[in-house]
């Protein structure tokens, strides 16, 4: 049995020399992750404890089971909104069956990220667009950013979507907590005094320290919020303490669903990077699965659904890491903060929490991103925008399935209006490609039309309206219309049946359809699709055979395999 292929895939091999870069990685990662995951708490709605958890069970099986070296997994603000919002008007937020709803949904996503890695689903991370993404990401921002505010100032707001939660937020303005205020301010101040002087600096877990030890000596539980109690020790490996049933599960179905999706664009995206950055194989089926065991471990550990991070990742590699032994040393410190120092945390302002998760949603405010997609691709903005807006006013829950629709429709307008072309050589084996418009010839008797996409109900329409506006009305001479099938690789059922119409169409002109190439191979669908259609005389490999075949008073095309 290979042991790498179940293990120590993502750990395996580390040089002696790499062992203390590791291990400095580790700590970095811990001293900035720490403070973040108790701030993914506030947006999850979950206790602050179980922020650590997230980089206990799930970061160690992750770093165990998963092939990506740098990958880093555990609690993710995108994921943590949508939790918080699902779960609203389900139970109190950050009480019992508050956690173990959470719980139950981190199990659900487990298998069907599991079941994704099974059933070989990686693929569908890319069909959530980098645009749709940004503007779904930069939404989740504003978000965050809007519902950390009433923290800041000491307010107490229902929760509530963003303008919504803006405008409960306004009249209470004047009844703001000064001393939380100004507690979030200095946090602020703080974090970004220290992130100026230098990035790589573990700045937030500095400031949060500071200030968590000035309100332990002043006490400042009597003025503002703490986080208050938080358990010691490692986390019980049991279910959730909930009333299973299966409406209940077929209620939060669409929120494991929407996650999935999500977990599945951000992980694989962030994973190929690295990869393809560092020259190293990945394996998506094993990071799947090591991602489901996380999520399972989540639930099993009373936390809540983790992801890969992005940020989280560039933190280890910037400070070093090249495996998952820095995650691996991540976790050690964290065992050792909950066995040791869980006290100290009780002291913490909630306020300067509040900020540190305002910064986090201000960070995940793509401006540059979407200058990009405004310069590059006009229309593609606007779905952005639209993307922003439905998650600010709606809710993280209907901008995640407003993304993913607006991604297949990005996907299906791609496929639904290809840009076809004419073809006519430029010498005797090169060809170049005419615009439709110019009706050229590729011979006096001979046109070639390209078409640049796989043939399908949506754009079969389109192939049978240009192709009848090119031979309306016939050109002089035209007696052999060729299509050709260099970027066509697979045919539907309407698109065969658009080209059977468009061959008894030819024919009453006169003219006689032929079709060039398609890859003289028996694994080629599309040919297979051809030559059990039409027959194997009118089913050329190149435009040249074609050529031949008419010069040649139309002899037989070469013999090619029917499978």
């Amino acid at each position: 049995m290979n042991l790498k292929r179940w293990l120590f895939a993502g750990v395996l091999p580390v040089g002696k020399n790499r062992i203390l870069p590791e291990i400095l990685a580790g700590l970095t990662l811990a001293a900035v992750a720490i403070p973040e995951v108790m701030g993914y708490t506030k947006i999850a709605g979950t206790p602050v404890i179980t922020g650590l958890y997230t980089m206990l069970l799930p970061m160690a099986l992750f770093a165990l089971l998963g092939s990506s070296r740098h990958l880093v997994v555990g609690a993710d603000s995108a994921t943590a909104a949508i939790l918080a919002t699902s779960l609203a008007g389900l139970a109190a937020t950050g009480s019992a069956d508050y956690v173990a709803l959470a719980g139950l949904i981190a199990l659900m996503v487990g298998v069907l990220v599991l079941v994704a890695s099974v059933a070989r689903l990686g693929f569908m991370a890319d069909f959530l667009s980098r645009t749709v993404l940004v503007g779904f990401l930069t939404g989740v921002g504003i978000q965050v950013a809007m519902n950390s505010l009433s923290g800041m100032l000491g307010l107490t707001i229902p929760h509530a979507s963003g303008l919504e939660k803006l405008s409960l937020l306004l009249p209470l303005l004047s009844s703001l907590n000064l001393q939380a205020a100004g507690i979030s301010l200095s946090a602020l101040i703080l974090i970004l005094g220290f992130k100026a002087l230098s990035r790589s600096f573990p700045g937030a877990i500095v400031a949060l320290g500071l200030i968590t030890l000035v309100s332990w000596v002043f006490d400042f539980r009597n003025a503002v919020a703490v986080v208050g109690s938080v358990p010691g020790g490692l986390p019980n490996l049991t279910l959730p303490n909930i009333d299973w049933s299966f409406a209940l599960i077929w209620q939060l179905g669409p929120v494991a669903l929407a996650m999935l999706v999500v977990i599945l664009a951000q992980s694989a995206a962030t994973a190929r990077a690295y990869a393809t950055r560092y020259g190293e194989t990945l394996d998506e089926g094993m990071d799947l699965r090591a991602l489901g065991l996380a999520n399972l471990g989540a639930g099993l550990t009373g936390t809540f659904v983790v992801n890969g991070s992005p940020t989280k990742s560039r933190i280890v590699e910037s400070a070093g890491g090249r495996s998952q032994l820095s995650m691996l040393v991540t976790v050690g410190i964290v065992v050792l903060v909950l066995l040791f120092f869980t006290e100290i945390l009780a002291y913490l302002p909630e306020a300067a929490l509040s900020a540190l998760v305002f910064l986090i949603g201000i960070d995940l405010i793509d401006i540059k991103g979407l200058k990009e997609i405004y310069r590059a691709r006009r229309p593609e903005f606007w779905v952005s925008a639209v993307t922003i807006l439905v998650v600010v006013l709606a809710g993280v829950g209907p901008g995640i399935v407003l993304a993913i629709v607006l991604s297949l429709i990005v996907h299906t307008r791609h496929g639904y209006h290809p840009v076809n072309v004419l073809l006519t050589p430029e010498t005797t084996e090169t060809w170049q490609v005419q615009p439709l418009k110019t009706r050229a010839m590729a011979s006096p008797d001979l046109m070639v039309y390209r078409f640049t996409h796989s043939m399908y109900y949506a754009n079969a329409e389109l192939m049978t309206a240009q192709i009848r506006d090119l031979v309306t009305p016939v050109p002089k001479g035209l007696r052999y219309f060729c299509i050709d099938f260099s970027c066509v690789d697979d045919i539907d059922f309407t698109a065969l049946e658009a080209l059977k119409k468009i061959q008894t169409d030819l024919a009453g002109d006169g003219i006689e359809l032929l079709f060039a190439h398609t890859l003289d191979d028996p694994s080629s669908r599309s040919r297979r699709q051809l030559i059990h259609t039409f027959g194997k005389s009118i089913v050329f490999s190149t435009v040249g055979e074609v050529l031949s075949y008419i010069k040649a008073g139309k002899p037989q095309a070469p013999d090619s395999p029917t499978s």
